[in-house]
């Protein structure tokens, strides 16, 4: 009864504009503001809502994605469909819940429901899996929990211009990462996963010939070394990261060929090396640490050594880009940034190198060459 007195005043203007010129221009607005023209389909899916609100509300997809990825759905249904019974069980839930969080899903295609009661695993979801190559698990966890708490508070740090992560959490995300065993093995277990994906664009835009010795400075678990490694056989390399990033990784077998450092690069890196690899590092961090970092490894390299920087570069200002939300995303999490073509060559030529190349690749990444002056 409230509803309806509520809506009265509306209904009246709306009856008033049936007998004027204006109703089609109400309509218009209603039909684009409201209720987006679209038939219903036979099988009963209902209209989309306006699609300013899809986005605002696209964090209830992408956390369904985090519990799907937290719980192991994908892997469990790798054999063939199973009922919202056994999954509960298999995954300590609510029964009912998990349906309700998988019906939703499947309604994205993400998953496919086969009948009442049974799921099954799609090809979109396929990369949700643990044991394949290319898997996103690690790192959609990672972004279902730490990022998507600090982006609760971008507010913050658009106010402030101060890192949200800080507000969050009450240190910083490597501090955090290092007194956090859980999140450290799933941030690190997904940045490892991405360097696997980068490292295919990475060699096949650039090419390591003639290289004796590579310094993977903050290479993590060392992957996208390994990976350059195992292409180029006359190749020795050093991984130089935090304990807790470096992990049991210098487990792995390499044939004594990749060596792990734990320290810290605003510090030191390991001295002569050809080439000074920074993945993913620069965009971490402002100007004043950035610099730090390329002064550190500008005075360890040979005289005729070479930086690469491979990081995504931000296009002109009307261009779509998801490094533009990427950006925000290093706003929150660290105070880091992503930066123009223009504003690279500027950091380096304070750094006192001089950019050489720039090269494309088939990843969203481009690996910035540069030599000391």
């Amino acid at each position: 009864m409230v509803t309806r007195m509520a809506f009265l005043p509306l209904l009246r203007v709306l009856q008033g504009a049936r007998k004027t010129r204006s109703w089609a221009e109400l309509k218009l607005l209603l039909r684009d503001r409201f209720f987006p023209a679209r038939t219903t389909c036979a099988n009963g899916e209902d209209p989309l809502p306006p699609l300013l609100f899809q986005i605002a509300t696209a964090y209830w997809l992408s956390q369904a994605i985090y519990v799907a990825a937290k719980l192991g759905i994908a892997d469990l249904l790798e054999a063939g469909p199973l009922s919202c019974t056994t999954l509960a069980a298999a995954t300590r839930s609510d029964s009912r819940s998990l349906y309700r969080l998988l019906r939703a899903l499947s309604s994205t295609g993400l998953f496919s429901q086969v009948d009442k009661e049974r799921f099954a695993l799609s090809r979109l979801a396929e990369p949700l899996r643990s044991d394949i190559p290319g898997s996103l698990r690690a790192i959609v966890v990672t972004i279902g929990e730490i990022h998507y708490q600090a982006c609760g508070e971008l507010l913050h740090s658009v106010r402030t211009g101060s890192t949200a992560f800080n507000q969050v959490f009450g240190t910083s995300l490597f501090e955090y990462l290092q007194q956090n065993a859980e999140a450290s093995d799933a941030f690190n277990r997904g940045m490892t996963n991405l360097s696997s994906l980068l490292a295919q664009a990475v060699l096949l835009a650039y090419n390591f010939s003639g290289i004796s010795s590579i310094v993977d400075v903050g290479g993590g678990e060392g992957e996208l070394l390994r990976r350059i490694l195992e292409l180029y056989p006359g190749m020795k390399g050093v991984v130089l990261d935090l304990p807790n990033s470096i992990g049991s990784a210098n487990h792995l077998s390499d044939g004594g060929r990749c060596s792990y450092i734990a320290g810290n690069f605003f510090e030191s890196v390991p001295e002569g090396a050809d080439v000074y690899l920074l993945c993913g590092v620069v965009h971490d961090w402002d100007d004043d640490h950035a610099l730090k970092v390329l002064a550190n490894c500008r005075e360890a390299m040979m005289k005729n050594g070479r930086m690469l920087i491979i990081d995504m570069i931000l296009p002109g200002a009307n261009s779509a880009s998801f490094s533009k939300l990427l950006d925000l995303n290093m706003m929150v999490m660290t105070g880091g940034r992503e930066r123009t073509k223009a504003e690279f060559h500027a950091l380096l030529d304070a750094a006192n190198y001089r950019i050489t190349r720039i090269i494309r690749t088939m990843a969203p990444q481009s690996v910035i060459e540069a030599m000391p002056k």
